[in-house]
């Protein structure tokens, strides 16, 4: 992109220039879930003089998310704390604001000794909280792994290797969160349980299909519905081992978390202040303002990355050569959260680069087979798809004849999940750096 993506900018023309236009459309999603522009509508008064404001946090926009409430909280009231987010997503910080809340950096999406160093630090600030004080936690995606601190029975490299297993299982982020919870002191409501008896009250950036907050960075400070007989069946059904001690104590329910009803949640709160619908609704409104006809298809669409990009592909086609069930010009939006299952590769097989936005392509890319005036983008809006630096990739109609000239083949980085592989040499991989926010998947199909 030549334009930072939090700054508004000139609509393209999508008729001139699509490639841009989609990229506006990025733009306007990721800017209406930034922090400084949601915060403020849902902050709560301070306490009553006496009592003092506690702030925890853990995702990928905890640091955009502390900056925010540093700006908006009244000067002369108390405020402090520790929130943990990915290796170089603390934003810059703005001048003359003045740093009340400590922000620490950990590994995403295998956690790492400086994530679970936050969570026991995070754990000690809640000691000696009164029924006098304020916690406001802040929650965004991605703080599962960077919030992480090993259940009794289990070490960080015992974590490490669960969470590497779900990740490449093809796992829901639901059922991943699951497992999570039960293996964890901290997360599934258990901070906010520490918490008490102070007041918990709970600023979420959803990321997750449903814009369940029990799901979004599990739950650290929510009550949690799901079992530990939910988390033993998802271990069983990817075939994920765990030690011996930690699964008899699943089997005895000695890991079970908080639940709905539970005295430890009586008087919190919890509010959403960026959806992936709200995104998604904002790229449709600046689209239309362009002259196109713009349907948002779905924000909580999950799957197997390249069969959704070939069940976009066969929408795509239908609305190109028929105009049904859309007439053209329009944009096609859709949201979620996709999986990418890792394929079984050969001995000595080089492993495949990218994340499920660049499966998602692959898979669009191979159904469209070249569908005149189809053009599209797919991204996350944390700016980053897996562990690459990209955060997604274009499609043309031009994208397979440019690939066959320089001797790429797509069957064969699909196979290998190589998604970087093949739109890198063509330029086509789609750069933003970390957008300090996250609302997970965001596709937009261009139909001319």
């Amino acid at each position: 992109m030549t334009a930072h993506p939090f700054a508004p900018t000139p609509t393209p023309d999508p008729f001139r220039t699509p490639r841009a236009f989609l990229e506006h459309l990025y733009g306007v999603a990721v800017r209406q879930a930034l922090p400084r522009f949601t915060l403020g509508a849902f902050l709560q008064p301070p306490p009553a003089p006496g009592g003092r404001t506690l702030v925890l946090g853990a995702g990928k926009a905890a640091g955009a998310m502390a900056q925010a409430l540093e700006a908006l909280w009244p000067a002369d009231a108390p405020l402090s704390g520790l929130v943990v987010t990915r290796y170089g997503h603390t934003p810059p910080r703005p001048a003359g604001l003045v740093q009340r809340i400590e922000v620490a950096e950990a590994a995403h999406p295998v956690p790492d000794a400086a994530g679970q160093a936050a969570a026991e630090r995070m754990l000690a600030l809640t000691q000696g909280l009164s029924a006098g004080d304020l916690v406001l936690c802040l929650v965004s995606g991605g703080g599962s792994a960077l919030l992480t601190l090993p259940g009794e029975g289990l070490t960080l490299a015992d974590k490490q290797r669960i969470n590497q297993a779900l990740l490449a299982s093809g796992a829901t982020i639901g059922e991943m969160n699951s497992v999570r919870k039960h293996l964890s002191r901290i997360k599934g409501g258990r901070l906010a349980a520490a918490c008490a008896p102070a007041r918990v009250v709970t600023l979420c950036i959803s990321d997750v299909p449903g814009d369940d907050p029990s799901v979004i960075a599990s739950g650290p400070t929510v009550p949690d519905a799901s079992t530990c007989a939910d988390a033993l069946a998802i271990l069983a059904r990817y075939g994920i081992d765990v030690p011996p001690p930690v699964r008899a104590a699943l089997q005895a329910g000695a890991c079970e978390t908080p639940k709905p009803g539970d005295p430890a949640f009586h008087g919190h709160a919890v509010h959403l202040i960026a959806t992936p619908r709200q995104s998604l609704q904002a790229a449709a409104t600046a689209a239309r303002a362009a002259g196109l006809a713009a349907h948002v298809l779905s924000d909580d669409i999950e799957g197997e990355s390249r069969e959704v990009g070939k069940v976009h592909a066969a929408l795509a086609r239908a609305v190109a050569r028929h105009g049904q069930p859309f007439t053209r010009p329009c944009v096609l939006l859709s949201g979620g959260e996709t999986t990418v299952t890792l394929r079984p590769q050969p001995p000595g097989t080089p492993p495949g680069r990218g994340g499920r936005a660049g499966e998602f392509c692959l898979g669009l890319a191979q159904a469209l087979q070249g569908a005149p005036g189809v053009w599209a983008l797919a991204a996350d809006t944390d700016g980053i798809d897996g562990v690459e630096d990209n955060a997604g990739a274009h499609v043309a109609p031009d994208t397979l004849a440019r690939a066959q000239a320089l001797g790429l083949r797509l069957g064969a980085h699909l196979d290998r999940n190589d998604a970087c592989g093949f739109f890198q040499p063509l330029g086509d991989l789609f750069v933003t750096g970390p957008t300090h926010t996250n609302v997970n998947d965001f596709r937009a199909l261009l139909i001319l």
